[in-house]
């Protein structure tokens, strides 16, 4: 039996793997914004906190009080964030900087405040929900893209801080799922887009056409979460989705032509070899 902090446990993925946790008898503390999320308890024990992420000083008391209610966390999951679609250039100063405080700074705060007690403990897993946008991103989202792509590279540089701490992160990396994800609930839109229907518009456009009909099943996604985190060695970097592992693909494939193609470049601005 395992217990779990998770932010974000009111709608989609984070709902998800509450209840799969919950149904195997494990112990989670969530975080919701307001109210009581409807979540199916199973026979496991459900711990509500209301934290808005966006009040960075809240963080760390209710990571503690997690800490202190339970004894122990086994797994932190970093899962609650959302999207922005819309043009570099016409989003506002505060739809950016609302998207990195919930996307990047919360995360980072929650990561802080739990290191200490999981360091004491000698065992941990710290999961961070990111996106294949994060990995291989689109036009239309590039903020948020920016967002995951820092989720990102934290884990990895955290994941080798604290393995001889007996720790371990993964950053999980979904692709399009059947969650409300699309809806006002959990996307933001900037304003216009004028200027760039050709590339943002039909991206935006295919985006509201895909609403409903995602590939991915957030139930086997949370399914999938749980075997990573039963794993004896768990992965750095985990995929959700068939999608994602196709855009992860492609992308890799054109880094590589890219390198491959710009090498002499690259290779002549070392100093000059003596001889």
């Amino acid at each position: 039996m395992k217990t779990w902090f998770i932010t974000g446990i009111s709608r989609g993925l984070g709902k998800a793997l509450a209840e799969a946790a919950l149904a195997r008898g494990d112990t989670v503390i969530g975080t919701v914004r307001e109210g009581r999320p409807d979540i199916a308890t199973g026979s496991g024990v459900l711990y509500v906190e209301t934290l808005d992420l966006t009040d960075s000083k809240a963080i760390a008391p209710v990571v503690g009080e997690a800490f202190a209610k339970t004894g122990r966390v086994d797994v932190v999951v970093n899962n609650a964030g959302y999207g922005l679609l819309g043009a570099l250039e016409e989003a506002s100063d505060a739809e950016f900087e609302r998207l990195f405080a919930v996307n990047v700074f919360a995360p980072f705060a929650v990561v802080r405040a739990a290191l200490p007690e999981l360091r004491r403990q000698g065992s941990g897993h710290i999961i961070n929900i990111t996106s294949i946008a994060g990995r291989a991103p689109t036009g239309s989202s590039g903020l948020y893209a920016a967002t995951k792509s820092a989720l990102e590279g934290m884990t990895q540089s955290l994941s080798q801080e604290i393995a001889p701490l007996g720790l371990k992160a993964t950053s999980v990396a979904p692709g399009a799922f059947r969650t409300d994800f699309l809806s006002d609930h959990s996307i933001r839109r900037s304003q216009g887009a004028g200027n760039y229907a050709e590339s943002v518009g039909k991206s935006v456009a295919h985006l509201d056409a895909m609403a409903g009909s995602q590939i991915g099943d957030p139930g086997r996604a949370a399914a999938a979460i749980l075997a990573v985190v039963d794993a004896a060695q768990p992965p750095l970097h985990l995929l959700l989705g068939t999608d994602a592992l196709r855009r992860a693909r492609e992308k890799l494939d054109a880094v590589i032509e890219e390198i491959d193609r710009w090498e002499d470049l690259t290779r002549s601005t070392d100093f000059a070899a003596r001889g």
